[in-house]
């Protein structure tokens, strides 16, 4: 199942768990930005365990044969809107109730939807809203910036380069790919002050020891959702975990996953 277009090169496309039988609730699960779905194939199984339905789609331009495929740089804010909304709308189609998990760049998804469609549950896992180090006000002039830049390539670890693993991600980011993720998590930001959320429910989970993106910014966006709509919002820190970015990669932190994962279910499945 491809919802994103061809699948021409893809070798790590979108997941579908389904029952032979009707049942009450879907999950959508989010990947992270240059990830693919079997960052959350795991993670999948033990809700579909639980009775319900998952949808783990493919972000645009993600999971190509190429690891080092220069495809994700033409990946657009407008290109991710689309592809929320047309995962939200596949997954109406499995059950009646539609929940929504997303890690980084898909935490981010997850908290857009959750803005504007009435799901049941919308879960943000360490949401890219931001780099850790820098000040909120200076996200959106650097993304404005960095699109109008030529595009460079940025390696996760600049010491394995590309032997980084798992092998169903890639090991490098573009710059645009991010400006561009930053500029839809501005987007976010500003209607979360304004409108209050579509979701039923909205939590957000951040591990403590985060080095990477801006927990201060998902803090900002607790904030805003409670304001709007008087109630209490849930932003859970995850304490005693190593400052890392990736935390619910099996392939990459095993020790963190058996730790966090049976809370993280239960967190979502409540």
């Amino acid at each position: 199942m491809d919802i994103t277009g061809s699948s021409a090169f893809v070798s790590y496309d979108s997941i579908l768990l389904q029952h032979d039988v009707p049942v009450r609730r879907a999950y959508v699960l989010l990947h992270g930005l240059t990830a693919s779905p079997p960052q959350f194939a795991a993670f999948g199984r033990l809700l579909f365990d639980r009775g319900a339905n998952v949808l783990i789609p493919r972000l645009p331009h993600h999971g190509y044969a190429d690891r080092l495929t220069p495809a994700l740089r033409a990946l657009t804010a407008e290109e991710l809107r689309v592809f929320a909304a047309a995962s939200v709308e596949r997954a109406a189609s499995l059950a009646d109730e539609v929940v929504v998990v997303g890690f980084s760049v898909g935490g981010l998804l997850a908290a857009w939807i959750g803005q504007r469609y009435p799901v049941a549950r919308v879960t943000a896992i360490a949401p890219f809203f931001g780099v850790a180090w820098l000040p909120g006000r200076l996200t959106s002039p650097l993304a404005r910036i960095a699109l109008v830049a030529p595009n460079r390539y940025l390696w996760w670890n600049p010491v394995l380069r590309g032997s980084l693993m798992p092998a169903h991600g890639y090991p490098r980011v573009p710059t645009h790919a991010l400006a561009q993720a930053a500029q839809l998590g501005q987007e976010v930001l500003r209607d979360a002050a304004r409108v209050r959320p579509a979701a039923s429910d909205v939590q957000i989970v951040v591990n403590a020891s985060e080095a990477a993106v801006s927990n201060a910014t998902a803090r900002d966006l607790a904030r805003s959702w409670a304001r709007s709509t008087g109630q209490r919002i849930v932003l859970h820190r995850l304490r005693g975990l190593p400052a890392s970015h990736d935390i619910i990669e099996p392939e990459r932190n095993p020790d963190i996953v058996r730790r966090l994962y049976p809370a993280l279910v239960d967190l979502v499945d409540r």
